[in-house]
């Protein structure tokens, strides 16, 4: 680190960022691939994606996101098997010859997660498929914003590249933003849309944070454990340092490793072994696994209120295809009444989503009023109606505890129901006043 650590970092002129900005994520590259090769995937038509939809449901991605933390984040160390690993020369060598501007050292440490990397073989080859569809969209952005494009490889390590993933933290999205960071940020949060979850919205969100600790710390590994950990606690560990050593200014996240939260001082580890992984998983026989969504897309532009129902229905999309492409609207609902969103499409269904439209625009009734209550009666007796056939069919009780950063619109997805009934269950009176600990009453039929 240079000297301007000694004054910056304590002396922040950014400190009402740092006061947001305490923990971004949970958990959170190109190389020479001279020796083996760029990833490769064999892209299927898209009549193959009904099959590979058969197994899917939204379940699936709260399973895969949970068994990527327990086999590649909160980890024992001690408890890896080492059989099987190659000379440490070999490792040393492979990371040497990857051209990165972030630094990826070898250590007994990183040896450790590379073996987890490169023999968890299940969630790594989903990981290096999906990264066939979302790393361009990482790169464009890292390049606009000029910072390495080794940072592409955050998301995997902080979300297993699982656009919905949410932590126990209530960080979301491929980058674990907070509801406060991702707002700071200018990211869009409410009951309807969620654009922690948007894969080039969260991106922008997250290079403007990697360019401001950059300015910082002026280390990149410093920059990255800040993202895991939040700027207070890098600061914290820089002056513990310091003092232990007499005034000596940290340079890099190994110098202050010690110093670090538990589960940071194996975030940059796992970020080279991912590096490492993406890089040599022929050398280690991993097999990228399709995408269960078309890798091929385009986007068009909505300016009235839709629902994904009236697309699918419409063009015959299977709507887990249209919910995989638009994370961000977590009901479904594209709430575009007074300003424009982006819809994401399989790019052989764009011609025929503009032909169509007025069809698609034409079931607003059909779709929008069993969603949102919309019908001829009166608001007194839609209110009154949905009252009645919230407490004469009920279906199984359950209840839910509200976390922070918890929105009705996701609590709503996550449950399939809508937040009209939460609200009218629960007696709420206005969506936004929900308090951490408070206790939702939830039926399930």
């Amino acid at each position: 680190m240079q000297n301007t650590l000694k004054t910056t970092v304590r002396q922040l002129s950014l400190g009402a960022l740092f006061l947001l900005l305490g923990t971004v994520g949970a958990h959170a590259q190109t190389g020479d691939t001279r020796a083996f090769g760029m990833l490769a995937l064999n892209v299927p038509s898209a009549s193959t994606y009904d099959s590979l939809l058969a197994n899917y449901t939204r379940q699936n991605v709260v399973d895969s996101y949970d068994t990527f933390v327990n086999e590649f984040i909160d980890v024992d160390l001690d408890q890896v098997d080492m059989s099987g690993a190659l000379p440490d020369a070999v490792y040393a060598e492979r990371l040497k010859m990857m051209a990165t501007e972030v630094q990826l050292p070898y250590n007994e440490i990183v040896k450790k997660y590379i073996l987890l990397y490169t023999k968890k073989g299940g969630v790594m080859e989903r990981v290096l498929g999906l990264a066939q569809y979302y790393f361009p969209i990482f790169e464009e952005a890292l390049y606009r914003y000029k910072l390495p494009m080794e940072l592409k490889m955050l998301p995997v390590i902080e979300s297993a590249l699982i656009p919905r993933a949410e932590s126990h933290a209530s960080a979301v999205g491929l980058w674990q933003f907070m509801l406060r960071t991702g707002k700071y940020y200018g990211l869009e949060i409410n009951s309807f849309v969620d654009e922690r979850c948007d894969p080039v919205k969260s991106t922008e969100a997250a290079c403007k944070y990697l360019k401001d600790m950059y300015k910082i710390y002026g280390d990149w590994t410093l920059v990255i454990a800040s993202y895991n950990c939040g700027a207070g606690n890098v600061n914290k560990a820089l002056e513990r340092y310091r003092t232990s050593h007499r005034g000596e200014e940290a340079k890099t996240y190994w110098d202050i490793y010690e110093y670090l939260p538990r589960e940071t001082r194996g975030y940059i580890p796992a970020f080279i072994a991912a590096s490492y992984a993406y890089t040599y998983y022929k050398a280690h026989n991993l097999n990228p696994t399709i995408p269960w969504h078309p890798l091929a897309t385009d986007t068009v532009h909505v300016n009235r209120l839709m629902h994904l129902e009236q697309v699918a229905s419409t063009l015959n999309i299977p709507i887990e295809v249209l919910r995989g492409l638009n994370p961000q609207y977590t009901v479904d609902v594209i709430p575009a009444k007074t300003q424009t969103y982006v819809l994401t499409l399989p790019q052989e269904y764009t011609t025929s989503y503009i032909r169509e439209q007025p069809e698609i625009f034409g079931k607003d009734s059909l779709y929008l009023a069993k969603y949102l209550n919309i019908s001829n009666l009166s608001q007194e007796q839609l209110t009154a109606s949905s009252s009645r056939n919230a407490t004469s069919s009920k279906g199984t009780k359950i209840t839910y505890k509200i976390k922070s950063g918890d929105i009705l619109g996701r609590i709503a997805a996550r449950y399939h129901v809508t937040v009209k009934q939460l609200m009218t269950w629960n007696n709420i009176k206005n969506e936004r006043a929900l308090r951490p600990g408070q206790t939702l009453v939830i039926y399930r039929k």
